[in-house]
């Protein structure tokens, strides 16, 4: 089967009636976890970002309160999940601030964590990977959202020592 290009897509949805555009969006809802996630935010949270962003803070939090930490093989496996979570949730969203403040916080979930994540390379590659992905984002933001984001990464180094 050839996927056509979204361009397409667009075109032949213009031409649907109001009816079949919601039936088929009913079953894109019904055909992957995903596609129900985004019609769940685009038509309920999609107005209220900063509510948005707080239920994606306190789902991100029961992960890292789920987290088994007898070992670091267990919280690896766990973080890149709850990263995995958290980019997702950050695709629903067009808003860069949004993704900024979602990644920041997840790095500052991951600072408190015990134990420590800096005794694992692995871990702390991974977590200076992220601070490095959010000072690139953060330079694209404007002059003020720069500024307060910027004095968070630095208290996130601070705290490390």
């Amino acid at each position: 089967m050839k996927i056509e290009s979204i361009a397409t897509i667009k075109k032949e949805l213009k031409h649907l009636p109001k009816e079949e555009l919601l039936e088929l969006c009913i079953r894109l809802g019904k055909f992957k976890k995903e596609n129900k996630a985004m019609l769940t935010y685009l038509l309920f949270q999609a107005d209220d970002e900063e509510g948005y962003i707080e239920s994606v803070k306190s789902t991100t939090d029961e992960l890292f309160e789920e987290m088994n930490t007898g070992s670091y093989f267990f919280m690896k496996k766990t973080i890149r999940k709850i990263l995995r979570q958290t980019k997702v949730f950050i695709r629903y969203s067009t808003n860069k601030t949004t993704e900024v403040e979602l990644l920041l916080y997840f790095c500052e979930c991951l600072v408190t964590l015990k134990p420590s994540i800096f005794n694992n390379t692995t871990l702390n590659n991974l977590y200076d990977r992220q601070i490095a992905s959010i000072r690139k984002k953060v330079s694209a933001l404007h002059e003020d959202l720069q500024f307060d984001y910027n004095l968070r990464l630095d208290e996130l180094e601070d705290a490390l020592g």
